[in-house]
């Protein structure tokens, strides 16, 4: 009996405490990460809360050098990645990816690395015809003025697609079908089209390969020139049209309202609260982007992170028939304050999200459907931790609105706005459409350049559609 009693005192004697909010050891401490090598040579970091749990650290380096580490997280009182005590973070020179892998030509001065303001010059050797730019500057942002130097000949079916900077290419034969492979030099990352093909109408397929580095990012200018060329041909066709009709008499034929837009920002853990109201912000002035132009889009808005919200429905915009419907998206996009605090990015949940909102606009009227444009729009570092590989939903929402027919391939784009410094730009690479003559990737180091890419489209949007 007194062991009993003895062992009711003792079970009291941890509880009560606890209830009564006493200290204990098994009390939530206050949490932080150490301040010792934290520092970066050459350069400053900066904390988004201080060394608490959860706070992100990130160096800064001056303009033309990159941190050798983007950056820090404060997780269970340590960082992650650990910094080291005998070397620390650095500032390193940016540089450019090696132009030598020009054929049939020379390219002078020829130099084992190449740094910010380095400038080459190109010729071909006799019988070859030069294209692209004789001249290119290493520029700050890891990449070179200009176009790709080709050294070709006028005999084949296709041009020579040339090789660009920090590449290699399989394939030498330029006839049609003939293919060419391309690969980037490590740890540089291939963006745009890994395999070309020669096509009927003298053409090569896909997009342009470029070789990134970590830090390799597209300015403002010729992000805003690429992506405005290439919304502008898509936009097109949901423009007034006249067409004749068995009569021979002409009639005007309306496309708008056959455009939908499927619009999605990323406000997981590795995105700062302050770059998730940017974010909302971004949105608001594409959309302003896009009005420019004398088409009437339907839009779907979400936001995603470990799971993703609907701030509208694409089905839900079509069936309001309020003339202010947009604008009310766009309030409901103000107010939606709550940004995920879950640590997971999903982003093949994203795109399933996405294919549902497709599949239900199919079912409700396949012929529509069919004759819609499909436009997705996704801001994200592309850093998923979660959910596996977004690629087969994409594949899906491709085989979707294309039905493997090339000829239906111009019914769908798909855009990524690679945003940050810590972009995962491989895995982004095959989220996007691969079209001729068209970049769909853009990577900015934050969203204060998107806008700004924006702001440089109003003139090239408004003298072809003005208002």
């Amino acid at each position: 009996m007194e062991c009993k009693q003895c062992l009711k005192w003792l079970m009291l004697a941890m509880i009560c405490p606890l209830i009564a909010g006493a200290p204990s050891s098994m009390s939530k401490r206050n949490i932080s990460c150490p301040e010792e090598n934290l520092t970066i040579t050459g350069g400053s970091f900066v904390l988004s809360n201080n060394y608490s749990d959860g706070s992100l650290l990130r160096y800064i380096c001056p303009n033309g050098y990159y941190p050798s580490i983007q950056s820090r997280l404060c997780q269970d009182e340590q960082w992650t990645p650990k910094p080291k005590i005998r070397k620390s973070a650095e500032c390193k020179k940016v540089t450019c990816p090696s132009p030598r892998v020009f054929e049939n030509g020379e390219v002078h001065p020829y130099q084992v690395k190449y740094y910010v303001n380095d400038t080459t010059r190109y010729s071909c050797n006799s019988d070859y015809t030069f294209r692209g730019s004789k001249v290119r500057v290493c520029q700050p942002n890891g990449k070179w003025s200009g176009s790709t130097p080709i050294c070709g000949r006028d005999s084949d079916h296709c041009p020579d697609p040339g090789v660009p900077p920090g590449s290699s290419r399989a394939g030498n034969m330029f006839s049609i079908d003939d293919k060419v492979t391309y690969r980037c030099e490590k740890p540089l990352t291939l963006i745009g089209s890994k395999v070309r093909v020669c096509q009927d109408g003298g053409q090569w397929s896909g997009t342009e390969p470029q070789c990134y580095a970590d830090f390799t990012y597209d300015t403002p200018e010729e992000a805003s020139e690429a992506f405005s060329s290439s919304l502008k041909s898509n936009l097109a066709v949901s423009q007034q049209y006249e067409e004749e009709d068995q009569q021979g008499k002409k009639i005007t034929m309306d496309q708008s309202g056959k455009l939908d837009i499927y619009i999605a920002v990323d406000a997981s853990d590795s995105i700062d609260k302050k770059d998730f109201d940017n974010a909302k912000t971004t949105i608001k002035m594409l959309i302003d982007k896009i009005s420019f132009y004398q088409v009437s889009p339907n839009y779907e808005i979400l936001i995603f992170a470990t799971d993703f919200v609907r701030i509208n429905s694409m089905r839900n915009f079509k069936r309001n028939e309020d003339k202010e419907k947009l604008t009310s998206v766009l309030k409901d996009l103000d107010d939606y304050e709550s940004k995920d605090d879950k640590t997971g990015t999903n982003i093949a949940k994203l795109y399933s999200a996405i294919l549902e909102s497709m599949i239900m606009e199919r079912d409700s009227n396949a012929t529509a459907f069919s004759e819609t444009q499909h436009i997705v729009i996704v801001f994200t570092d592309g850093q998923a931790n979660m959910g596996g590989n977004a690629k087969p939903k994409v594949d899906q929402i491709k085989h979707l609105v294309t039905k493997n027919d090339p000829n239906r391939e111009k019914k769908l784009d798909l855009y990524v706005f690679g945003v940050g410094k810590d972009v995962n730009q491989d895995e982004i690479n095959d989220l996007v459409s691969h079209k001729d003559q068209e970049k769909h990737f853009f990577k900015l180091p934050d969203l204060t350049k998107v806008q700004e890419m924006f702001d440089n489209m109003i003139g090239t949007v408004s003298i072809f559609h003005p208002k």
